[in-house]
Order: structure tokens, then C-alpha cells, then sequence
């Protein structure tokens, strides 16, 4: 018979696993993947090849629930890309203020699970600030997960961390990346399930003789020579008009973020020099890999059901 004292330790023992594997699951957003909001990526798995030594998986998580997913470089204090579901904006819902935010856990492991709002005067060392951009001669916040791709206001707000910024030209970020994200909004509705959306950067060749004024924003946040974006909707419309159909399952573009880039990529065309070139996904992919010199898959079978 057991007596009542191991009994007692027993049943504290239970108590303590089961109170380790609760704090297991409900802890470490920063982790060595997405297993915690695999939901952002088609078929529950993340882009291959992107990754870099000093990147940190986050699962951006707002008020209790997770909005999106980003993948950060540590080292540049910049996201390599965010991944998240297309929402079609609810009517009336307009954010009143914008409050920027940033990932305690980058900073502290132990910190908040949740992104936390900034002040003006908060600095930082593993990630970028306020005053970064501030202090910037040349570069916007330029969002990943944008505002409008956003159906709530609560979704929208957490689209305001640094962690989902990256420094983009105000050419660019206001005007033709700009026009991008509208046309993404509007083809969202030829989809009949969800819409998976990827976007990210391409940072400036290390042998590029560029200023560090336009290489770093406030010296300090690694600025891309490209913004990048590709979308997969599994599911779409059948009666699609002609020219419309190569848009679906996938399509993708790339945008100059440098007006004095090279024609390499994207040919400049216009006289400010933001170009957006829209291409096929495997196009994409073909110049993500000779850029960072890896094999690039950014959907799983490349969107394409069995």
C-alpha cells in the first residue's frame, strides 16, 4: 500500500510535469521555428532556404492571438520577410493612432510574450528603434504585413512592430509598393479560400560600393535593395477573365528600393526609379537564389494542391 506521503509527492510531482509541459507550450515565441503559428504559411510550412545563421523565427502574437509570422535578423536588426492571411478590411474600421511596437523577448528572454508599445526614447542593441528612422536621412517604415491586409482594427495594430518593418524609400513605400498592395487587396477577392502572402527583402550585394547612409538607415539597420512579395490562393475562382488566369494560384513581384540599382533585377523605367516588376513565383524564386546563393522555396509544392 502506498503510504500518504507518496502519495503526497506524487501527486506533486504530476502537478509540477504537467505545470512544465504547460509553460513549455505556452512560452518561447522566439524558438527555432514556427510550430506556433504555422497557420501564416500554405500548408502549415515556412519558405526554405531563407533563413540566415543569425535569423529569429517570431510569432508575432497581439492582445492574446497571433496576427502573424516574422522572420528576423538578429545581426542587420531587420525582418527577412513576414508571412500572414489576406483579410478584406472590415467597413468603418480606421486606426485613430498609430503606436509603434517592439518584441520584448528580442531584447530579454524572459520578457513579455507579446509586442509592447515604444517611446521615442527607447534604444535598443538586437533590434531597431524609433529613433533609427527618425535620425534616417533617407528611409520610411516600410510594413511587410501592410495595414490594409488587415481586417480588424486589432490586426492592424500589430502590424505596427519594428519587427515587421523594414527601412524603404518613401518613392517606394508611398507610391509604387503602394499600388502593389491595392492590387493584392483586390485580387484577394478571386480567391475562394485563403490567401498566403509573403514578403520580404533583398539586401544590398556585401561588394556594392554603397555608403553606409544607404546601406544602413541611422547606421545601424541594414536597408534592402529590394522588397520583395508573393501570394498563393490555393483555392480561386474558375471564371476567371483570360488575362487574369496566370495571376492564380500564385504570382509574385519585386520592387526597387535603391533608385540607382542596376537594371539586373527590375529595369528602371521611371524617372523616380521605384519600379515594381510583377512576375511568375518561380521567377521570383530563380532570382531569390542567385541573390542569396541557396535553393528558395517560398510555398509548399509551390501552392499547388496533390
Amino acid at each position: 500500500m502506498i503510504s500518504q506521503r507518496n502519495m503526497d509527492w506524487v501527486s506533486a510531482a504530476a502537478f509540477l510535469f504537467l505545470l512544465s509541459c504547460f509553460l513549455g507550450t505556452a512560452s518561447g515565441l522566439l524558438s527555432n521555428d514556427f510550430s506556433e503559428c504555422k497557420e501564416f504559411f500554405y500548408d502549415d510550412i515556412p519558405p526554405q532556404g531563407i533563413a540566415v545563421k543569425d535569423s529569429q523565427p517570431i510569432c508575432q502574437k497581439y492582445k492574446n492571438k497571433m496576427r502573424f509570422a516574422t522572420l528576423y535578423d538578429r545581426k542587420h536588426l531587420v525582418a527577412l520577410y513576414s508571412a500572414y492571411i489576406v483579410s478584406l478590411p472590415e467597413e468603418n474600421k480606421k486606426l485613430k493612432d498609430e503606436v509603434w511596437m517592439y518584441e520584448p523577448q528580442l531584447t530579454d528572454a524572459n520578457g513579455q510574450q507579446e509586442m509592447h508599445p515604444l517611446e521615442l526614447k527607447d534604444q535598443f542593441n538586437e533590434q531597431a528603434s524609433l529613433q533609427d528612422y527618425r535620425e534616417s536621412s533617407f528611409y520610411t517604415k516600410g510594413h511587410l504585413v501592410p495595414k490594409q491586409h488587415q481586417g480588424t482594427l486589432e490586426d492592424k495594430e500589430a502590424t505596427y512592430t519594428l519587427t515587421n518593418i523594414v527601412p524603404q524609400r518613401e518613392g517606394s513605400n508611398a507610391e509604387t509598393w503602394s499600388k502593389l498592395e491595392s492590387e493584392i487587396l483586390k485580387r484577394k477577392k478571386s480567391c475562394d479560400g485563403n490567401m498566403y502572402v509573403i514578403t520580404g527583402a533583398i539586401p544590398f550585394k556585401t561588394e556594392d560600393k554603397i555608403p553606409d547612409s544607404i546601406r544602413k538607415a541611422n547606421d545601424k539597420v541594414y536597408a534592402p535593395e529590394y522588397i520583395w512579395s508573393a501570394y498563393c490562393c490555393p483555392d480561386f475562382k474558375k471564371d476567371l477573365k483570360e488575362e487574369d488566369k496566370k495571376l492564380f494560384p500564385t504570382y509574385a513581384a519585386v520592387g526597387r528600393n535603391y533608385p540607382d540599382s542596376n537594371n539586373d533585377i527590375v529595369r528602371k523605367e521611371s524617372e523616380k526609379g521605384y519600379d515594381v516588376k510583377q512576375m511568375p513565383l518561380r521567377d521570383l524564386e530563380a532570382i531569390l537564389k542567385q541573390r542569396l546563393n541557396k535553393e528558395i522555396t517560398l510555398f509548399h509544392k509551390h501552392c499547388r494542391a496533390n
